[in-house]
């Protein structure tokens, strides 16, 4: 019987990282492995009476395996003999049959041992496994996916024989779904034949059969368990089981026309708004047109768009004096975080649900000069003659990418910071855990770049202790963000904290800023203190910032 294409494909593609067979030349190597899966298979069927189909799915799933057998075997090859020294070698040499099996149903090889029985080597042993198989594969369950219900349901496979087939006639019994149907559904929510889920099977039933996108589908496995995970995505965003089934039946052709990788794109960019997952999935079904608006490579002005979805210039205007940084052009991929920059994401995902989402897809520069800027372009010029332009440019992207436009402030901006692209992601990552919003943090970032040349770490520390110990808020950050950029050992904890001891002592009557405890000169910060007691400075001296010296020591 001749190799199967998907296994010669594998065989192919695979071939480094498979065993190696010196004793068989590159040749003959796909006649070794015909020969050695049709022995294995007659060793399954005849020796271990399991039924021939499901030990011919064993052994042409198992290539892994195979070369291994292939290899222990260790003869040279000889066309006369090679498949008889595969068969002898089985007699005196029994395979562990899990590992064939776990192979076969599509879990990758590095993972086998994950999954195979303590102590156990022979269905004989332990049959539930197999059976489980059997069922499934029998009501038209492709062989080598099972291993997808496997890894995320594994219960199913401890399920008896005629469990799992009564189930499965059942769903095609009540809710008048085809075979394949059936399979693309428990593929995608392998919970279904464990669970009763009445209300994902009334979704189901009203877009299926109520809105006939059975009419729309080809009848092939793959297609039907394409068609399922796109609305399971929908789920898994948060919508409510039972309440999709009219809203996806009316908008049947998106799980047609538009792949998972569309889909998850879009889903992507409008979650990057920061609004709930739930609303960027109603916000795709009702307004299905946005699958097909191109958001990645366009090329946007801000105060042109900010014109085109409605803003007055009065509105544009203000928003460009509070938020200078966003202006310029950007790729309508950084839309989101344009938006976010300036505190406006609400606003225009209210604008695209309310009927308005055309306009994100018909916008388009009004000309080739819109919103150039020179001094950006001058700056980008020097940074492509720089040596290390790479480098530069992937920061450019990370500051164009949380929605600083091509402007001027960008590029000033640009000049101080610090690190790599990543390594800066990461520290305004972490502003952001840290509860500041997103605008303020890119406010932040214009009014004192230096914020982002810390770990983030470092960054943590210092807002925990101004929010815990200090007991400020966040907001205060928005006053003095410079805070973030003084030491916090040797600069901001012993001059609070003294000013502290001073204050409870009754010394100082004076409740100073926390800016200006932190940010006076050494200098001055000597003279105010001796102003509150001239014995103040001494004590400094000796009791804080003589520790300050010790810690770096």
């Amino acid at each position: 019987m001749p190799i199967s294409k998907s296994v010669y494909t594998i065989f192919s593609r695979h071939l480094s990282s498979l065993p190696k067979l010196p004793r068989i030349p590159f040749k003959y190597k796909q006649r070794a492995i015909e020969e050695a899966q049709q022995a294995v298979t007659d060793y399954l069927h005849y020796t271990k009476s399991i039924p021939f189909a499901y030990a011919d799915h064993i052994s042409r799933n198992s290539l892994y395996n195979l070369f291994n057998l292939i290899s222990n075997v260790g003869v040279p090859y000889k066309t006369s003999n090679f498949s008889k020294s595969i068969v002898r070698f089985l007699r005196y040499h029994p395979i562990n049959e899990f590992e064939f099996f776990f192979e076969s149903i599509g879990i990758h090889y590095s993972e086998v041992s994950k999954f195979l029985p303590a102590n156990k080597f022979f269905f004989s042993e332990d049959g539930s496994v197999f059976s489980a198989a059997c069922a499934l594969s029998g009501f038209g369950f492709p062989w080598n996916m099972l291993g997808r219900l496997y890894k995320e349901e594994v219960l199913i496979f401890s399920k008896s024989y005629e469990e799992i087939t009564s189930r499965l006639c059942g769903f095609k019994n009540d809710y008048g779904f085809s075979n394949v149907t059936v399979i693309g559904v428990c593929f995608a929510f392998p919970h279904v034949l464990l669970v009763e889920d009445d209300e994902l099977f009334d979704d189901l039933k009203r877009v299926f059969v109520d809105f006939d996108l059975v009419s729309c589908a080809e009848g092939y496995v793959d297609s039907w368990y394409e068609i399922c995970r796109k609305i399971r995505l929908f789920y898994d965003l948060g919508c409510e089981k039972g309440t999709l089934g009219e809203l996806v039946g009316e908008n049947k052709r998106i799980f047609v026309d538009y792949s998972e990788e569309v889909l998850a794109q879009k889903v992507e960019f409008f979650c990057r708004f920061g609004v709930r997952n739930v609303d960027v999935a109603l916000l795709l079904l009702k307004c299905p047109e946005i699958l097909s608006f191109d958001l990645e490579t366009r090329v946007i002005s801000v105060e042109g768009l900010f014109r085109h979805f409605g803003l007055s210039a009065k509105e544009t205007k203000s928003i460009s004096e509070k938020y200078p940084y966003i202006l310029g052009r950007n790729k309508l991929a950084n839309l989101p975080h344009v938006m976010r920059a300036a505190n406006l994401q609400d606003w225009f995902i209210d604008k695209i649900r309310n009927g308005n989402h055309q306009l994100l897809g018909n916008y388009a520069l009004s000309n080739s000069d819109e919103d150039f800027d020179q001094e950006f372009r001058d700056g980008l010029e020097r940074i492509q003659s720089s040596k290390l332009r790479l480098h530069t440019m992937k920061k450019l992207t990370f500051l164009h990418g949380i929605g600083y436009g091509e402007n001027a402030f960008t590029m000033k901006t640009l000049a101080h910071l610090h690190g790599t692209s990543s390594e800066l992601q990461e520290r305004f990552d972490c502003l952001l855990h840290c509860g500041i919003e997103f605008s303020k943090v890119c406010r932040m970032i214009r009014l004192t770049p230096k914020v982002m040349n810390q770990s983030p770490e470092t960054i943590e520390q210092k807002v925990n202790f101004l929010c815990q110990d200090m007991g400020a808020s966040l907001d205060y950050l928005d006053m003095f963000p410079t805070f973030l950029c003084f030491d916090l050992e040797y600069r901001i904890k012993p001059r609070y904290r003294f000013h502290m001891w001073l204050t409870d002592k009754g010394l100082s009557t004076i409740n100073y800023s926390i800016a200006s405890m932190v940010a006076t000169s050494e200098k001055s910060f000597i003279t105010r203190i001796h102003g509150i007691h001239p014995a103040a400075p001494k004590l400094w001296f000796e009791s804080f910032l003589c520790k300050r010296t010790s810690n770096n020591c």
